[in-house]
């Protein structure tokens, strides 16, 4: 957090003054002041009496204040309570483990981060063959005194030449890209600036690579403005970013952005243009030899998603939900016009949802998800099935990348209780062979990690994984961590986290809920919890709670109940109607106001799944689940800490300011309801070691206390 230099703060513009106290005192939190601002929606007045929070925190004084005097408060709250500095000692050690990840090959290099276990920033290397001694090539720790300067983007030329990295700081989305000679290990003068959601698709003849920018924001708009107008480019290394050739543009539709990939025979440069969150993408091609060709549009409209997988000559492989909400592989053949016969199924749906597919080996590696745990299976290219992959238990697996020519892959497991292990498969025989498995100091035996289903309130079943030590007694008595999401067709998985195995040491059990509006079983899952339907995610969550507390695992003074960016918003809508439930809430950078979220940065690609107030039935919907405004003055709402960052320009910190400042003013009950707003942090992507530490202690501390705990801190 902010360094406070004081144990007092004043505002004397707002009024605000926050004050410390002893460990047991309620907390005093600022005054902060209320303003008399009414918007109108729809003939319905809707009062923002914290509209004057909305204001950047680098430009406002008023507001960085109030920031410091929040902070102030929670500082003091939680440097009170006894176990703290135990759990950070724990957490510290704990942490202190090597952290690999699964190798990438280019030409005839390999290419992996590793963190040694406490350093703030993974150090990128390289290695000349997969047992050769690896080199530095890029070290972010050197980047800041901080950490906050982080590796946010990597791409490697088709001959292992040369890398084009992204670097974001303090945690924001706007990235700048360079580019290194790995044989000598020097920066090269190229530098493009105002890029965000982007890669670098590289040329196969290595002499650049595509990306897509954004114009320079306006003064003060940097970190809250809208972006439209996106780019696609080519850049040649060597030459200024203002001589980027423009290769692909719509100045009628401002909204549109766009992504990119070049198939490997470099024949075809392959355009996603999407508008929003929903993957429903237009096709576009270009030819990587002749840029001035004049595009040919494939998909001329958004009605499902496309993923471009690979090629052969005139045949192009798409992942893609057309026919398929739960995902197929097709062909499309370029040489015939009409659309029926051109598209062909290579691969059809199965009942399991297919996540990705790659082309390595000249295979088709299809990851697939059946109950929110990995699958991955082998076909042929006429779509056959040759076996699938074993994993040591339920869990998550990642990577599988690689070239068509190549007969090894990587990828990474990981499971609750598994440390992410990395593995090399051999694309011909099938075959497993461990590659690295970190050291962390604990026993995966001592732990249980099952999968049950509870019935929503409308009865469907919902997966829920939970995590605990051996021999727990189903006493009603245990501190229980309840965590969701549910939105953007983003699935929840079995993974590894050092802080929630601290939890557990800590005699706590961990529950992962697969609540609808995620992505866990596919496209219907999805759409069953989209816009006026939103509701529906939130009653599989509080279904989910009360289904641990009816099983006897908790009860609701020992259950806390977590979430991050849209799982924020989950545990604001969950706590704000049913307050009664839960023992403590932990809303992180989460979307808070559901009327203004489109305004600012990013927010506007998420009326996919929201709506849009400016939408009347869709406002409605919204106004009803809406955290910020639906918290009501006089009510005891449970225990929480609001976590939020000063950088983060995905999900403004306003959302949080302003949800927290009003919830403080509602506040009926004597728990504590405080903020925690990170300063030189974002969304929580390059999150530096030492910032992941402090908050996951200050976040412990939090339910230790509230949740009246005595755990025995090793």
């Amino acid at each position: 957090m902010r360094s406070l230099c004081s144990a007092v703060a004043f505002l004397l513009a707002g009024g605000i003054v926050a004050t410390t106290l002893a460990a047991d005192d309620p907390p005093q939190y600022p005054k902060t002041k209320r303003i008399d601002h009414v918007d109108v929606y729809h003939g319905v007045k809707v009062a923002d009496p914290y509209r004057w929070l909305e204001e950047d925190v680098r430009s406002s004084k008023e507001v960085a204040d109030w920031v410091e005097a929040e902070n102030t408060v929670t500082e003091t709250y939680l440097k009170a309570i006894p176990q703290r500095d135990a759990i950070k000692k724990r957490l510290t050690e704990l942490w202190n483990y090597e952290r690999y990840s699964a190798p990438m090959k280019a030409g005839t290099r390999y290419f992996f981060t590793k963190n040694d276990g406490l350093q703030n920033q993974a150090v990128l290397y390289v290695q000349e063959k997969l047992d050769g001694e690896p080199r530095v090539l890029l070290n972010p720790n050197e980047w800041s005194k901080d950490g906050t300067v982080a590796l946010g983007g990597l791409s490697v030329s088709e001959d292992g030449n040369l890398i084009a990295y992204a670097i974001n700081d303090a945690g924001s989305d706007w990235a700048t890209w360079s580019v290194m000679d790995v044989t000598t290990g020097k920066k090269l003068s190229d530098e493009l600036k105002w890029t965000k959601f982007t890669d670098a698709d590289w040329t196969p003849d290595n002499k650049g690579f595509f990306y897509t920018r954004y114009p320079e924001p306006k003064k003060g708009e940097k970190f809250q403005g809208l972006v439209f107008d996106a780019k696609l480019c080519y850049h040649k290394i060597g030459t200024l970013q203002a001589e980027d050739k423009i290769v692909y543009e719509r100045p009628d539709h401002p909204d549109w952005g766009f992504s990119s990939s070049v198939s490997e025979d470099g024949k075809y440069l392959v355009i996603a243009t999407w508008k929003g969150t929903d993957r429903r993408y237009r096709i576009t091609l270009k030819f990587p030899k002749d840029l001035n060709t004049k595009a040919v549009e494939l998909i001329d409209n958004f009605d499902f998603k496309y993923d471009f997988i690979g090629n052969d000559q005139f045949t192009l492989y798409f992942q893609t939900d057309k026919n398929a909400p739960r995902g197929q592989v097709v062909a499309v053949n370029l040489a015939l016009k009409e659309e029926p016969v051109r598209f062909g199924t290579i691969i059809p749906q199965a009942e399991e949802n297919l996540i990705s597919a790659h082309m390595v080996g000249n295979q088709f590696v299809c990851t697939y998800l059946k109950d929110a745990r990995t699958q991955v299976k082998m076909f042929d290219l006429a779509g056959k099935f040759i076996r699938e992959v074993e994993f040591p238990t339920i869990g998550s697996a990642s990577g599988f990348g690689g070239k068509r020519k190549e007969t090894e892959t990587f990828y990474t497991f990981s499971s609750f209780a598994t440390p992410p292990s990395i593995y090399r498969y051999d694309m011909t025989t099938g075959k497993s062979t461990l590659f690295r498995k970190p050291k962390v100091s604990f026993n995966p035996d001592d732990y249980e990690v099952k999968q049950v289903f509870y019935p929503s309130k409308d009865g469907t079943k919902i997966p829920l994984f939970l995590t605990y030590k051996k021999g727990l007694n189903l006493d009603g008595n245990n501190p229980t961590l309840l965590y969701g999401y549910g939105g953007f067709n983003i699935p929840l998985t079995p993974g590894f986290s050092i802080s929630k195995l601290q939890w557990c040491e800590m005699g706590g059990v961990y529950a992962q809920a697969c609540i609808r509006g995620g992505g866990e079983y596919g496209k219907d899952w999805h759409q069953a919890a989209v816009k006026t339907k939103r509701q529906v995610a939130y009653d599989d969550f509080i279904a989910a709670a009360e289904w641990l507390i009816s099983s006897k695992y908790t009860q609701t003074k020992r259950l806390a109940i977590q979430g991050g960016s849209n799982g924020g918003l989950l545990v604001g809508a969950c706590m704000v109607q049913r307050p009664d439930l839960y023992g403590a809430c932990l809303p992180a950078v989460g979307v808070m106001d559901l009327l203004r979220f489109h305004k600012f940065t990013a927010g506007r690609y998420w009326v996919d799944d929201y709506g849009s107030s400016d939408d009347p039935e869709e406002f409605k919907a919204l106004f009803k689940i809406s955290p910020y405004h639906n918290l009501k003055k006089g009510t005891q709402y449970p225990a929480t800490l609001v976590t939020t960052a000063d950088t983060d320009d995905r999900v403004v910190p306003s959302h949080s300011f302003k949800f927290i400042a009003e919830l403080q003013y509602c506040q009926a009950g004597p728990a504590p309801v405080l903020a925690r707003i990170e300063t030189r942090a974002g969304h929580g992507a390059g999150r530096p070691t030492a910032k992941a530490i402090e908050e996951a202690a200050d976040t412990w501390a939090f339910l230790v206390k509230n949740l009246e705990m005595k755990p025995e801190i090793k």
